[in-house]
């Protein structure tokens, strides 16, 4: 019998998916990891109650999150990815033939397990020789790593509670800033710019200590709150405008929804945002 998975979001708007059957439950150490066939999204993980990414949608998220920052970054060789566990973000990189090698650390060991199960058709690049997953704590992680030792830093992480609350401070944005290279980029998800606007202004006020160029950009992932979402590019001398050719030119024949015509318009701001970041 068919039933309804729920999210209140910011406790102003509920998404509602409607499932058919749970695949996968389980109470991490961190966090309760769960995922549902559903009729419309296909399989959905959720964790904590909210939604992380589905087969139907997911490439909104993750070619958004991956694209913009390696199609611009002058070299993409090592990248470092700190938390998504589903798979999405690490297959992006990958589908990149210059990257060598993608350090990937994730907090909970349950997410990977159950993604590599459940969410094959996501996660499609585990058995990639470049790939080096670590089981981790990704703030300790950064916070011992050699410096200037990753071209590229994406942070795939979830809302600011719980174990990922240490992700959004200045000390981790420091400690990212430390580990990139010179002409390093950094991108990030950035949440709701509507719904959770005090947390999305935060973060470009406080990676603006960090960095010197900072840009936010949006894309649309209909499981996300209202729809509308947001990143955040961050730099000390690339701008996120200058494309590699080459590189958008490989992509354009490979995503679903990422092209250069997309990169250029993701980038422009509403009137009020520019207000509210001061722009």
């Amino acid at each position: 019998m068919a039933f309804w998975v729920d999210e209140t979001f910011e406790g102003v708007c509920r998404v509602s998916v409607e499932a058919e059957e749970q695949l996968y439950s389980k109470q991490s150490e961190f966090q309760l990891v769960e995922i549902f066939q559903t009729k419309g999204f296909g399989r959905v993980l959720t964790i904590d109650g909210m939604f992380m990414t589905s087969e139907r949608d997911e490439h909104f998220y993750h070619e958004m999150l991956v694209q913009p920052p390696l199609n611009c970054a002058p070299s993409i060789e090592r990248v470092l990815v700190i938390g998504g566990g589903d798979g999405g973000t690490v297959r992006e990189v990958l589908s990149h033939k210059e990257v060598e090698k993608v350090v990937m650390v994730e907090i909970d060991g349950v997410v990977v397990d159950a993604s590599k199960k459940y969410l094959s058709s996501i996660g499609r690049a585990w058995e990639d020789p470049r790939l080096e997953l670590r089981i981790a704590d990704g703030i300790e992680y950064v916070k011992n790593a050699p410096s200037g030792s990753f071209d590229v830093v994406l942070l795939d992480h979830s809302d600011p509670v719980g174990p990922a609350e240490g992700l959004f401070n200045i000390a981790f944005y420091k400690d990212c800033r430390r580990v990139l290279t010179e002409k390093g980029v950094l991108a990030m998800q950035s949440e709701s710019p509507l719904l959770q606007r005090d947390t999305f202004l935060e973060i470009k006020s406080t990676l603006s200590d960090v960095f010197d160029v900072i840009h936010p950009y949006f894309s649309f992932v209909p499981l996300y709150g209202l729809g509308g979402w947001s990143f955040t590019f961050a730099s000390n001398q690339v701008d996120p405008l200058v494309l590699v050719d080459r590189r958008v030119a490989f992509q354009e024949e490979r995503c679903k929804h990422y092209n250069r015509d997309i990169h250029r318009g993701t980038f422009a701001l509403p009137n009020d945002l520019k207000r509210g970041l001061k722009i």
